[in-house]
């Protein structure tokens, strides 16, 4: 039957004839301010406590007018980048070299920046800043800008960049996950090694594991090698201990694995690790590790200990898994100031 509510959307009225459909029109900015408010004040802590936009050209408190334009061609197109760096304790983790990715990846996707590099740094920082917020993400995307739904940016006026502060737990993982092999084909190395908005074969990836039970999946490439996780790296150690990460010319090199592999020598020092490598692994080398874990900003290391329903190793969260875990999240909670950037609040 039909609802009586005039702001109903049409989710909620899918299951009317759709003759009784009455689709509201807003009369007013102030009236549709009024329902935005409505959405957002429900009681609970709101998640993205800011957001910064070069459209409006300043900093957003408000979540219900933390938007943007229709027209903006990542929205349709899907012709933008993105990257993101991690809120620690009042800290940005790796936050320059994240950058340094985020502007290799436009320069891929043929994007300019409205700012420059350093601009960029200093609206992410007093973003940061104004969000109050200590712990969670800092997300930030450059799209080719609003203009038009043509595909050819050429009658966008300008570039847009955008940000919001997501405010989350960043706790250590130390639990084991199970994964699968993907069956969702891998993106091509032009589209895999920039860190575009262009997601939808990570979303079906990880859908397709979810729908098994798993907490993720495994990229194979073409020819048989390890690629990587949706949205993280995959690390391996074998019975030899040494660790190995697949080459990054076809998958996004992690900049949370490229410091992991300045960090691992450590244990090397220690005796604990033989070596520490990138190469090939085909899917049987992998899954004859002694250890395996995913790597990404927002874990930092997450041990594997299942894959396609069958243990690696032993099938327990392994100890060269967590010492190398150990070594990532000391330096996020208290490495050098080059990683770790004071928010000043």
């Amino acid at each position: 039957m039909a609802t009586n509510d005039p702001y109903s959307d049409v989710n909620s009225a899918a299951v009317d004839n759709g003759e009784d459909v009455k689709v509201h029109v807003f009369s007013s900015s102030t009236e549709l301010l009024e329902k935005l408010h409505e959405n957002w004040n429900s009681g609970k802590e709101q998640p993205y406590p800011a957001m910064y936009s070069s459209v409006y050209g300043g900093i957003i408190l408000d979540p219900a007018m933390m938007v943007i334009p229709i027209d903006d061609h990542m929205v349709h197109r899907g012709h933008g980048v993105f990257d993101t760096a991690i809120l620690l304790d009042g800290h940005l983790y790796e936050l320059e070299v994240h950058l340094e990715r985020f502007l290799r990846s436009a320069s891929k996707a043929k994007i300019s920046s409205p700012f420059s590099r350093s601009t960029l740094r200093t609206i992410l920082i007093q973003l940061a800043a104004a969000s109050k917020c200590r712990n969670g993400s800092l997300r930030y995307w450059l799209s080719a800008g609003p203009g038009n739904f043509l595909l050819s940016p050429a009658g966008c006026p300008k570039s847009a960049f955008y940000a919001v502060v997501i405010k989350e737990n960043i706790l250590q993982c130390k639990q084991g996950v199970k994964v699968i092999t993907s069956t969702i084909p891998m993106k091509q190395p032009l589209f895999a090694t920039m860190k575009n908005v262009n997601y939808l074969p990570n979303v079906l990836s990880i859908m397709e594991a979810e729908e098994t039970g798993a907490f993720a999946s495994i990229w194979v490439d073409d020819n048989g090698y390890i690629g990587e996780g949706p949205n993280v790296n995959v690390a391996f150690i074998t019975h030899d201990k040494e660790l190995i990460m697949p080459f990054f010319d076809k998958i996004l090199s992690g900049c949370t694995a490229l410091r992991l592999l300045e960090l691992a020598p450590k244990l090397v020092e220690q005796g604990l690790l033989k070596s520490v490598r990138t190469g090939d692994l085909t899917v049987e080398e992998a899954k004859g590790a002694a250890e395996m874990m995913y790597v990404g900003s927002t874990l930092p290391v997450l041990p594997i200990i299942m894959w396609d329903d069958k243990p690696i190793g032993d099938g327990k969260v392994g100890e060269l898994t967590m010492a190398l875990s150990d070594l990532v999240w000391e330096d996020m909670v208290a490495g050098p100031e080059t990683q770790r950037l004071s928010v000043p609040y």
